[in-house]
């Protein structure tokens, strides 16, 4: 069943929409959307750094992405504007991925591929590796649930139960570099946070309750996913911006409908 390409690229876009639909929530409830694009970016080093050293791609996005938000993590308690760190941290991360991709002599590489995604290439072993790392994601966020819930409401009431917000952002930030990581083959690095957000900002207006966003931006991205492939192949377009644009369109329509969460905000 897996030798059909078409099947193998609906389930990495399944598997990518529910490691972001959980994280996504996160994003959008704590307002760093900026923060997820920062660490997107900064993936494309790590691709020319795994392909320098002949690691495995996602071994070299994992750590450059993981590195990239603990860095921003740390330099915005040190009192720096967030909103200007981000911005100087994203594109000079792209900036220098692209200049260490232009070095490599000798190896080819499609950057656009990793840019905008190659759904359509995914293998069995990437499929594995996507799957693996979104049941990772699914699994940390579920774990932390009540935790990341708390801290995301108020820090102080974070202190209050017992536990510090700062650690549950770092197991946050781990969740992010690892669903970059999985993601940059089926959207690129520059539409993950995409996938991030515009799913669980379209399950805001139908959600009740936080688990019901996160259920519902799961459903939302995953229906993207298997759409975008549909219209791609019909239209003959990039599949992973048509995937992107299915899901906008979701949010769109949805956007017209009252949020249910409207009355508590």
């Amino acid at each position: 069943m897996l030798d059909d390409f078409m099947i193998r690229a609906t389930l990495a876009g399944v598997g990518v929409a529910f490691a972001a639909a959980p994280l996504g929530c996160f994003v959008v409830w704590r307002r760093m959307a900026y923060f997820g694009d920062a660490t997107a970016h900064a993936a494309i080093l790590g691709v020319a750094l795994s392909l320098a050293f002949q690691m495995s791609v996602f071994t070299g996005a994992l750590v450059v992405a993981l590195l990239m938000a603990l860095t921003v993590t740390m330099l915005s308690r040190r009192g720096y504007a967030m909103d200007t760190l981000l911005g100087v941290m994203a594109h000079s991360a792209l900036a220098f991925g692209l200049v260490a991709v232009s070095f490599l002599s000798g190896v080819r590489i499609d950057l656009m591929a990793y840019l905008f995604g190659d759904i359509l290439a995914v293998s069995r072993a990437d499929l594995a590796v996507i799957w693996g790392g979104a049941a990772l994601v699914v699994a940390l966020i579920g774990w932390r649930w009540s935790r990341l819930l708390t801290a995301t409401l108020n820090e102080d009431l974070a202190y209050a139960s017992g536990f510090d917000p700062r650690k549950e952002q770092l197991f946050l930030t781990v969740a992010l570099a690892v669903t970059v990581a999985v993601a940059i083959k089926v959207v690129g690095v520059l539409l993950i946070a995409a996938m991030l957000i515009v799913p669980a900002a379209a399950a805001r207006n139908l959600a009740r309750s936080p688990e019901t966003m996160a259920l519902t931006a799961a459903v939302i991205g995953g229906a993207s996913a298997v759409a975008g492939l549909r219209a791609a192949y019909v239209a003959d377009t990039p599949a992973g911006p048509t995937i992107v644009c299915m899901a906008s369109l979701v949010f769109a329509c949805l956007s017209f409908f009252p949020s249910r969460a409207q009355g508590r905000r």
